[in-house]
């Protein structure tokens, strides 16, 4: 059992838990927090764990791939949580003050504004690139999950997510 292994200190055996349980951890956790480097920060957080708590896994409970998978989960929901609650503190301190952070309207309607500028690129990929942009950033699927999910070889996937986000870059006007 690897993770016996790594609870040892083995570093060749935790190299190979990494290999097998790093694209599951970010994928999940990225569906849990969609922000990719929140994302990539609490996958690495998880990641450390399984070094530090190997020796707490038990085989009789279940695989090592769903203690895994759970410790990722929670970390990514505490991360959740921890923000929604920064986010109610804030909000509380705001209402206090009885001065608005920003100007409410104004962010909204940028925001609509963004939304619409990018749901107007969006349509302007083909439907094979917006397919793979959709699965891999909006329901944060990383590039392996796509391909494996629309049974395309993973270079082929790698293309079509460029030259989807190249053309994005283009129709919103940002410099590279």
């Amino acid at each position: 059992m690897l993770l016996t292994e790594v609870a040892r200190g083995d570093q060749g055996s935790f190299s190979r838990v990494y290999d097998a349980v790093s694209g599951p951890v970010l994928g999940l956790v990225r569906s849990v927090l969609r922000d990719p480097a929140q994302s990539e920060e609490v996958a690495q957080e998880v990641l450390i764990e399984v070094w530090r708590t190997a020796a707490r896994f038990r085989p009789d409970k279940g695989s090592a791939m769903t203690w895994v998978m759970t410790l990722a989960h929670r970390r990514a929901v505490d991360r959740v949580r921890s923000a929604q609650a920064r986010a109610e503190r804030e909000h509380k301190a705001a209402l206090l003050d009885r001065t608005p952070a920003y100007d409410d309207v104004t962010e909204q309607v940028e925001a609509r504004l963004e939304r619409q500028r990018v749901r107007r690129c969006l349509r302007a990929l083909t439907e094979l690139q917006r397919e793979a942009v959709t699965l891999a950033y909006y329901r944060g699927l990383t590039y392996r999950e796509v391909a494996q999910l629309l049974t395309l070889p993973l270079g082929t996937v790698k293309t079509r997510l460029r030259d989807g986000l190249i053309r994005l870059r283009d129709c919103l006007g940002v410099s590279a």
